[in-house]
Parts: C-alpha cells; sequence; structure tokens
C-alpha cells in the first residue's frame, strides 16, 4: 500500500470512530433536577430552643421554638412533622418554620410520640400538649397565647387536622402537663393528608396505618371514625387552608370535609401546587410557595404581631 492510501485509511478509520461515538450534548434545562432539598439555618434574628415538655417512660416529647430577638408579641404556629407516624421529620421542617418565622411569627416544631413509641392517641395528646405548653410558657416565647395556630403535612397533615377540629373537645386533651390552659388554636393548615381515615382504610391494610391505630380498620373501625379530622367538623372549629402537590395522590375526605365546612359557614380553600410531589414543602421551588400561601393564610386569621421595635 502506498503512502497515499495509507493515509486515506487511517482517515477513514478516524472518521468511522467518531461517528460511532459522538460526543454527548450538555444536558438541557429540562433534563436537570426540579427539585432542591433545602437544610435548615436559624435565622440570626431568632433563637432556637428545644425543651422537653413531657416524659413517658424513656421516651421524651420535645418542643423546638423559634424566638424573636426582637421585643414584641408574636402570633405563634405549631407544626406537626409528617413521616407515616413512624418516622421523625422534624429537621425536614425546620427550613419551612424559619422561613415562617422571619415571616412575624414565633413558629415551633413538636417531636410527638411515634407510633413505635405508643399508639394512637399519643400523638394527638402530645400535639395537644404542645399547644398548651406554648400557652403556659407565653411570656418567655413571647407568644399572644390567644394567636395560635397549627400546620402540618402528611401524617401531621392528619395531626393538625384532628388537632383543630377537636379544639374545645377537653376529652381529646389526655393527660400532660399544663392540663389548665386550652389546646384550641385559631387556624389550621393541612398539607398533603386524609381526612376520612376510616373510608381510606376500609378496603386496605397499610403495616404504618395499623402499627398506629393498633388494629386494622376492619376489626376497629370506631378508631379510626375517631380519628378522622372529618368527624369532628362542627360550628366554631377554625377555618382550614388545605394544600397539595398536583403529583401527589388524591386525599381522600378533604372535598367532603370542605363541605361540611362550607355548610357550617367556615372557611376554607384548597391549592394544588402545580409538578409538586408528595413531600412539596420540604424542598423548591414549592418551599418558598408554601411559605407564602401559610403565611398570607396566617396572617388573616392569626393577625400581625405586636409592639415590634
Amino acid at each position: 500500500m502506498n503512502r497515499h492510501a495509507s493515509l486515506l485509511l487511517a482517515l477513514s478509520v478516524a472518521a468511522s470512530a467518531g461517528a460511532a461515538d459522538p460526543p454527548k450534548p450538555p444536558a438541557s434545562p429540562s433534563e436537570k433536577p426540579k427539585w432542591a432539598k433545602v437544610l435548615p439555618k436559624t435565622p440570626p434574628d431568632f433563637k432556637l430552643v428545644t425543651e422537653t415538655i413531657a416524659t413517658y417512660g424513656t421516651n421524651k416529647v420535645e418542643l423546638s421554638v423559634y424566638v424573636p430577638k426582637a421585643d414584641g408579641t408574636f402570633p405563634c404556629i405549631l407544626d406537626i412533622h409528617g413521616g407515616g407516624w413512624e418516622a421523625r421529620q422534624v429537621e425536614a421542617d425546620k427550613p419551612m418554620m424559619e422561613r415562617l418565622a422571619q415571616r412575624g411569627f414565633v413558629t415551633a416544631l413538636i417531636a410527638y410520640r411515634l407510633s413505635s413509641q405508643a399508639p394512637y392517641p399519643a400523638a394527638l395528646y402530645d400535639c395537644k400538649a404542645a399547644v398548651r405548653y406554648l400557652r403556659a410558657n407565653a411570656r418567655r416565647f413571647k407568644v399572644d397565647p390567644k394567636r395560635i395556630g397549627v400546620m402540618g403535612g402528611s401524617a401531621g397533615g392528619h395531626l393538625s387536622g384532628l388537632l383543630a377540629m377537636t379544639s374545645g373537645k377537653r376529652e381529646f386533651d389526655g393527660p400532660g402537663p399544663n392540663p389548665t390552659y386550652p389546646s384550641d388554636v385559631k387556624a389550621c393548615i393541612v398539607m398533603a393528608a386524609t381526612q376520612d381515615l376510616e373510608t381510606a382504610n376500609r378496603e386496605k391494610t397499610s403495616p404504618k396505618t395499623i402499627a398506629f391505630f393498633g388494629a386494622s380498620c376492619a376489626e376497629k373501625p370506631e378508631i379510626y371514625r375517631q380519628a378522622s379530622p372529618i368527624t369532628h367538623v362542627r360550628a366554631g372549629v377554625p377555618p382550614v387552608l388545605f394544600i397539595e402537590g398536583e403529583k401527589d395522590s388524591a386525599k381522600i375526605g378533604r372535598p367532603e370535609m370542605q363541605e361540611k365546612l362550607r355548610a357550617l359557614g367556615i372557611e376554607t380553600d384548597v391549592h394544588t401546587l402545580p409538578g409538586a410531589p408528595h413531600p412539596f414543602w420540604m424542598s423548591q421551588p414549592w418551599l418558598d410557595q408554601t411559605v407564602d400561601l401559610a403565611a398570607a393564610f396566617f396572617k388573616k386569621h392569626l393577625g400581625e404581631p405586636t409592639g415590634m421595635r
């Protein structure tokens, strides 16, 4: 083979190799992650205080409170974390409560007893105890005891709805500290949570749900009925805002519960966040969207801070 032919062959082989393995184009914006996890970071104008509010054997019930350094009296929002009643997700909810604190609230997060520690109604009792603890220590936490709201997502959304709908029903307070203080709340946000547990679990069994209630719905339907927020809708319960993700499953009992609330003249609304998955409040861009909705709702029903510097 002469020199000219050898050169042509070499160029042909190189071209073939390049055609078989072309360089990959840069990823388009649509292929990049559409969500971003957010980690907690205490705002500089707040002090994070965590206290044990009750002890049951080896199980501690803890309350974390973002206390403003500014003078004044502030409306308060209690957060109830999700996790299927079996997992601790306080840290994942902190970014949301930090941002709400910066909107003019004292915010708090309750670490209630999980299903592996005590079955229902222990978790509800702990959430009620958290509200009473905030009122008992209102001066220290700069809380206006007459202006407390609650919010939660997933399992925490179930508990926030149940806590709000049982406001005024002292039989749901259970044992716990500060029994002379009320556990009522003035406003409630439910995020991505079933509100009719009896209907939702009548035809199925979920290990998480059975662990929480200690029995299946077929075995003890009365417990599931009692634990359903929709069961307790009546005149005088607080307004409820529902926030849901477009990509999440339908939340059984939410539409029917809103019908009952509206029939009684109680304000309720629902916002569906476009493209949002189930735990939307834990990541961006839905975290900021959730905070905007929550801040507007709670400022409407709890009011603005008073006496700030």
